[in-house]
């Protein structure tokens, strides 16, 4: 990374005083700070404001969608990767209630399907392996559709997010195409997520050019993610379009460099599955209805909009 002229370092240290609320935004959604369905608006840690209006409430079960749950099944343990990264899940100002884009659709499938959800939290790297073992039945945390994971998991399908990029608005860099242009630079990223993957499955590509490799830096937390990038000590974050783009909208000095692969992106399940077929009818049916765009909207995240749910569908490709 280059050394800093000294107005840049002035820079630095602007940003560096950004309210810390403003150091908690990393996934998903591109709205208004406000509900922009019409409600009102919760306030997560440290006064970072998320809408709260409910969509869910009012739906019903459907017998058709039910009746495709295996025998006996009534209550189910869903893990969320909890970031208070609205709008992925967040806790509200009491520190213990999960809202969020993901929380939202749990909630409106259970609403479909007729069955209760005990929530819990997990790291995000911890979530699929837990499924496997049966600690958990479902996870949600923006999970992405990739062929790695279509070996031991299964998904259902219910938004469309992706890779992306994003820097300081004193960056040189104004649209990322391919890897070879982060080559020399230092990329902050989440741990245990495809973009981690994304970036060290293709380290050799500094290397095929002749140029000095990128370092990868990974962050459990997005709070030390987004600070690493407004103090200097990364030039880039790659992280999920929904996320960057609600992100840079309400942090000073960041811009947002371009969409680099999408994914579909679904609830996660062991291989093999029988709520599969369940889950799948139970978000089709929140499309056909209405309830789907409603979520969408009140999270600024219509451009994620998928036509029909799928079970395991294989990896996008540019």
């Amino acid at each position: 990374m280059r050394t800093p002229q000294p107005a840049r370092r002035r820079h630095f240290l602007t940003l560096a005083l950004i309210s810390s609320a403003a150091l908690l935004m990393t996934s998903c959604g591109a709205g208004s700070d406000d509900d922009s369905a019409g409600g009102g608006a919760g306030t997560v840690a440290k006064g970072v404001r998320i809408p709260t209006t409910d969509v869910v409430s009012g739906i019903r079960k459907d017998p058709a969608a039910a009746g495709l749950l295996p025998t006996g099944v009534t209550r189910l343990t869903i893990a969320y990767s909890v970031g208070d990264t609205p709008p992925g899940t967040s806790h509200l100002a009491d520190g213990k209630t999960l809202a969020g884009q993901d929380v939202d659709f749990a909630d409106a499938v259970a609403k479909v399907l007729g069955i209760r959800l005990d929530k819990q939290e997990a790291s995000f790297e911890a979530i699929l392996p837990a499924l496997g073992s049966g600690k958990y039945d479902i996870g949600a945390g923006n999970f992405g559709v990739t062929e790695a994971r279509r070996r031991t998991i299964d998904f259902v399908t219910y938004i469309n997010d992706g890779q992306g990029f994003a820097a300081r608005k004193d960056s040189e860099l104004q649209k990322i195409t391919e890897l070879k242009q982060l080559c020399g630079l230092n990329i902050a990223t989440g741990a245990g997520t495809t973009f981690e993957a994304t970036l060290e499955q293709n380290e050799h590509v500094c290397a095929d050019a002749g140029e000095k490799a990128y370092k990868v830096q990974t962050y459990g937390e997005s709070g030390a993610l987004w600070s690493s990038l407004q103090q200097g000590r990364s030039d880039v974050v790659m992280s999920t379009i929904n996320g960057l783009r609600y992100s840079v909208a309400r942090q000073p000095g960041l811009k947002f460099l371009n969409e680099f692969h999408r994914l579909d992106v679904g609830f996660a399940f062991k291989k093999g599955t029988k709520l599969a077929p369940a889950f799948q009818a139970a978000v089709n049916k929140l499309i056909a209805d209405g309830t789907y765009r409603k979520i969408l909207d009140k999270w600024g995240t219509t451009g994620s909009a998928i036509k029909q749910s799928q079970i395991s569908p294989p990896e996008l490709k540019d």
